[in-house]
């Protein structure tokens, strides 16, 4: 996939589309547990990999949710490019939703869509919606609102 570059200045332009799909990424077990000794989230269900054969119905471990919505960013920096930005600030999540697991091994991507954009002091705001697919699988895996900043 090649990366799109984007004019600040388009953004106001592209409401409503889809403006980039990134390229699909690994989620490993080795990801999983880091993440899981950074927040302090053992739970087994992605930690242990015996127990979770025996009981999990994914008969796997699965990726925390938020681990997920975590891989958004690098996500969205391999698929696009905003150019024209002095300063780009995570203003934050309007809305997030896990509607589908991440079993270990699976291999994600994210589309990505402009949903609104308004002039701010110095720049201007904009909320994208991303969607996390897990490849071969129809539902996705994480649905979020994200609000960024721009500063010219």
């Amino acid at each position: 996939m090649t990366k799109r570059v984007i004019e600040l200045d388009e953004l106001k332009s592209l409401v409503g589309q889809e403006i980039a799909v990134s390229d699909y990424v690994p989620v490993t077990q080795e990801q999983i547990n880091q993440f899981a000794e950074t927040t302090g989230d053992h739970q087994w269900i992605h930690v242990d990999v015996e127990r979770a054969r025996r009981e999990s119905p994914y008969k796997t471990t699965i990726a925390h949710g938020f681990l997920t919505l975590s891989l958004i960013s690098s996500l969205a920096r391999d698929a696009i490019e905003i150019r024209g930005v002095r300063l780009g600030v995570n203003y934050g999540l309007d809305r997030v939703r896990f509607p589908g697991a991440v079993p270990s091994g699976s291999k994600l991507r994210a589309r990505v869509s402009v949903q609104a954009v308004e002039d701010i002091a110095g720049g201007i705001q904009a909320k994208f919606l991303y969607t996390v697919e897990r490849e071969g699988e129809a539902k996705p895996c994480c649905v979020a609102e994200w609000v960024i900043r721009y500063y010219r």
